[in-house]
């Protein structure tokens, strides 16, 4: 995609996209070696959704952190570990894990990895009503 099919804001003016992401996992790896040892792209973005590839390097974890929407988590290579509620869950390939908005959750390597997160965005009223912008602990 060109830089016109995005607004300023980064938000996908297009309506439809096709992604391969076997091949968007590839360019990952061609931006190596990745600060403290994942990388991210967000591949779609409009105000009430968000679908990003992560990939990390075995051992790197995503600190403890929140998302104010709803979210999935599907495992497109290796393995990870995704911690929330105080329960962990080892997901491998093709496994696919959804929480719901505001729980915290840390995420580790298992594997060097690679998956599809999707976000269900709230919108700026419900994002603005959320405690600790959403923090449910």
């Amino acid at each position: 995609m060109t830089t016109k099919d995005f607004s300023d804001d980064g938000i996908m003016l297009k309506n439809v996209a096709q992604f391969d992401l076997m091949q968007e996992m590839m360019s990952s790896e061609q931006k190596k070696p990745w600060p403290m040892g994942r990388y991210a792209k967000t591949l779609f973005k409009k105000p009430d959704f968000r679908m990003v590839l992560v990939s990390m390097e075995q051992g790197s974890t995503l600190k403890e952190h929140h998302a104010d929407g709803t979210i999935s988590v599907q495992v497109l290579q290796g393995a990870i570990r995704f911690t929330a509620q105080g329960k962990t869950h080892e997901l491998r390939a093709n496994n696919v894990l959804t929480l719901g908005a505001s729980i915290q959750h840390e995420v580790e390597a298992l594997d060097a990895s690679a998956f599809l997160l999707t976000i269900s965005w709230p919108d700026a009223a419900k994002l603005k009503a959320l405690k600790h912008r959403g923090c449910d602990i």
